[in-house]
């Protein structure tokens, strides 16, 4: 019987396979890539390409599932992205611009073993966690894997992103945080004003002041707009939930093959990482 992944595991996993996953958003190939089947824009491309898997959800159905969206921001994209692209093609172009940026960051060691066994062992823990409970993961785990190792390792990380993405939702409903508070409890647990964190930092003043002003009456924010001690408190059992949650999808490795991930994807998410040479 093999000895569960404790949850300081999967967070020491968390930054790696984010990294690798998050091409999506920080290269421009995906970008490019879905601009030129038509999207208007790099959220008509982020919303068409995330929300895919689910088919060809309503903006009702893509707001409940991402969920730390402003009420709004996703009506701005959905369902018009669907007149312009099907799922399909969406799901195609965000590989290829992925795999392309993923092709160019690591240059000669693309095609190295070490790529090929960490998307074997990210591949493994991929396909064996639950899906109940989690409707992103459930759509991407419908789709069929790519062949070649470094495709192979991005639809993973894919895969164990949105995993553990799910279940954050599901922590913060739990928890009693709404979509717009979690980014503000995020933002000042690390010492950042709301308005500078670059996920809300576009909303109005008022709006997020009057998220502040909600944390403050429960007692997670003080008069000053720092955290108090309960403030951290709730948020560190986000997170730890989060990585209690997150942990079994790698079960299915021994240990020892937990570490050899960990050791592959480390100089890859290095190599790959906004700021990296």
């Amino acid at each position: 019987m093999r000895t569960p992944t404790t949850p300081s595991t999967a967070r020491r996993l968390h930054p790696l396979i984010a990294t690798i996953h998050e091409v999506a958003y920080s290269g421009d190939d995906a970008d490019q890539e879905l601009r030129a089947l038509g999207m208007r824009n790099y959220w008509d491309g982020y919303f068409a390409s995330r929300a895919a898997p689910l088919g060809r959800a309503s903006a009702e159905v893509v707001d409940a599932v991402f969920y730390n969206f402003a009420p709004g921001e996703v009506a701005r994209h959905i369902p018009r992205v669907w007149d312009v692209i099907t799922p399909e093609a969406a799901l195609a172009a965000r590989e290829r611009g992925c795999v392309a940026s993923l092709r160019r960051m690591l240059g000669t060691s693309a095609g190295s073993p070490d790529i090929a066994r960490a998307a074997e062992l990210a591949t493994r823990a991929a396909v064996s966690a639950s899906c109940e409970g989690r409707p992103l993961y459930a759509g991407l785990r419908a789709l069929p894997f790519p062949e070649e190792p470094l495709a192979r390792l991005w639809h993973a990380a894919t895969l164990l992103r949105e995993h553990r993405g799910d279940g954050h939702n599901a922590a913060l409903v739990c928890a009693g945080i709404g979509r717009t508070e979690c980014h503000v409890l995020h933002a000042l647990s690390s010492d950042m004003a709301p308005e500078e964190f670059g996920r809300i930092g576009h909303l109005p003043g008022p709006q997020l002041a009057a998220v502040v002003d909600g944390l403050r009456d429960r007692g997670l924010v003080d008069a000053a707009g720092k955290l108090t001690d309960t403030g951290r408190q709730v948020k560190n059992r986000i997170e730890t939930c989060t990585d209690e949650r997150a942990a079994p999808a790698y079960d299915v490795l021994e240990p020892a093959e937990v570490e050899q991930l960990i050791t592959d994807l480390e100089p890859i998410a290095a190599r790959i990482s906004p700021g990296a040479p």
